[in-house]
């Protein structure tokens, strides 16, 4: 199929202004944050905004916590996610269907639905306001995401080479980390980096599980950091770009490794 000239310019004209839309805001909130913050300061780039928000606004602690919340989640959800993943796209054993179906629900029902109940039944056993509290709700959550994801990658993986694996004498758990874990690299990267992104920017569970100033996500610190300087435009934008930073670093250096595992799924 030749695609004509005019179609080529109108199929870019298009992605040019989807490009254009969706970074219009990013560049509006950089502006904003490298903009003068006070009345009498002079033009150019003040690149203090963002050492300013950083001490003012208390970032250091709060991005460190959040550091902390995604390296536990993340990692923990990587680990039962493969694992369960594995268990539903190779194995047949009976009510597999149906747990999977159950395990999905934690994709189909919202936080917002079970918040206060989960709330009060970590209050009752004495874990609200603590790092447990965070991070374990955030893991039945990614889990449940995680655990469809691999589950259509090992159903979709090479039979071929699972069963000269198995010739070779090799178990399931060795064929899982030595054969299809390192095959998976695409999908499993792209797993992480889509879990990350939500937990790095997850308000909800962090706001009502922990009241402690110490246990401050960044998300959290930033709404915080709002209420005490609404007027300070320029220090508002600078702390959302503060917040934003490790999401946009994480993506840049997995970015090739992202695409192509969305790719991949999506072709599968």
């Amino acid at each position: 199929m030749t695609i004509s000239r005019t179609e080529r310019l109108f199929s870019y004209a298009i992605l040019v202004l989807f490009a254009a839309a969706a970074l219009y805001p990013v560049l509006l909130i950089l502006s904003t944050a490298l903009s003068p913050d006070r009345i009498g300061d002079t033009g150019g780039l003040h690149f203090g905004n963002l050492a300013d928000a950083w001490t003012q606004g208390r970032f250091g602690s709060y991005m460190r916590t959040s550091a902390i919340v995604a390296v536990l989640v993340v990692g923990l959800s990587a680990l039962f996610s493969i694992m369960a993943g594995y268990a539903f796209g190779t194995m047949r054993f009976r009510g597999s269907e149906v747990i999977f179906y159950v395990i999905l629900l934690g994709i189909m029902v919202p936080a917002e639905a079970l918040v206060v109940a989960l709330y009060f039944d970590l209050r009752s056993v004495g874990l609200t306001n603590t790092l447990v509290a965070i991070v374990m709700p955030q893991v039945a959550q990614s889990v449940a995401f995680g655990t469809f994801w691999m589950r259509a990658y090992f159903r979709s993986s090479s039979r071929e080479v699972v069963e000269a694996a198995r010739l070779d004498g090799a178990g399931h758990w060795r064929t899982l980390w030595r054969v299809l874990v390192p095959m998976g690299r695409p999908a499993i990267t792209t797993m992480l980096v889509l879990i990350f992104m939500w937990t790095w920017n997850e308000f909800l569970i962090p706001l009502v599980m922990a009241t402690s100033e110490n246990l401050r996500t960044a998300p959290l610190g930033l709404a915080f950091f709002q209420g005490q300087y609404t007027a300070g435009t320029a220090l508002l934008a600078a702390g959302a770009t503060l917040v934003a930073l490790p999401v946009v670093i994480v993506y840049l250096f997995l970015q090739r490794h992202f695409i192509r595992g969305m790719v991949e799924g999506a072709v599968k």
